[in-house]
C-alpha cells in the first residue's frame, strides 16, 4: 500500500493542480473573453476585474500546465485573498453567506501548491528531469 502511495502521491497533487487551474480559468475567460458565458457587464482591462480576468486566464494556464508553478500558485493566492477581503468580506462574516467560499477554497489551494509544485506531470518536473548545459 505505501508503495502504491508513494507512486500516486505526485501524480494526485498534478491532479489537483489541472483540474484546480482549470476551472480558475473559466472565470478569467469570462472577464476577458465572455466565455464559457458572457459577464454582466462590459470588460475594462483597467479595473481590479480586468487585472483579475487576466490572472486568472493566464495564471491559471501556466497552472494548467505547471510552468513556473510556484510563484503563480502563490501569486494567485494572494489574488483570492484580495479578491475575498474586497468583494465578500463586506458582505457578513460567513463564507457561506457572503459568497465568499470559492475564493478561499482557490486561495489555500493554490497555497498549497506554492509550496508543494507542480507534481509529476508539470513542464516544471520535465525541465528538471534535462539538466541545463554550462
Amino acid at each position: 500500500m505505501e508503495r502504491f502511495l508513494d507512486t500516486w502521491r505526485p501524480r494526485t497533487l498534478s491532479i489537483l493542480r489541472i483540474v484546480s487551474a482549470f476551472l480558475f480559468m473559466q472565470h478569467g475567460g469570462q472577464k476577458l473573453l465572455g466565455f464559457p458565458v458572457a459577464q454582466r457587464h462590459a470588460f475594462d482591462l483597467l479595473t481590479l476585474s480586468g487585472v483579475a480576468g487576466v490572472l486568472e486566464l493566464f495564471g491559471g494556464f501556466l497552472l494548467l500546465i505547471g510552468l513556473m508553478t510556484r510563484p503563480t500558485a502563490f501569486l494567485l493566492s494572494g489574488q483570492m485573498a484580495f479578491a475575498y477581503f474586497i468583494a465578500h468580506a463586506p458582505r457578513g462574516f460567513w463564507p457561506l453567506l457572503n459568497g465568499g467560499e470559492l475564493a478561499i477554497m482557490y486561495c489555500f489551494v493554490f497555497l498549497y501548491l506554492s509550496v508543494a509544485g507542480g507534481g509529476e506531470w508539470s513542464a516544471d518536473h520535465l525541465r528538471s528531469a534535462y539538466p541545463r548545459r554550462a
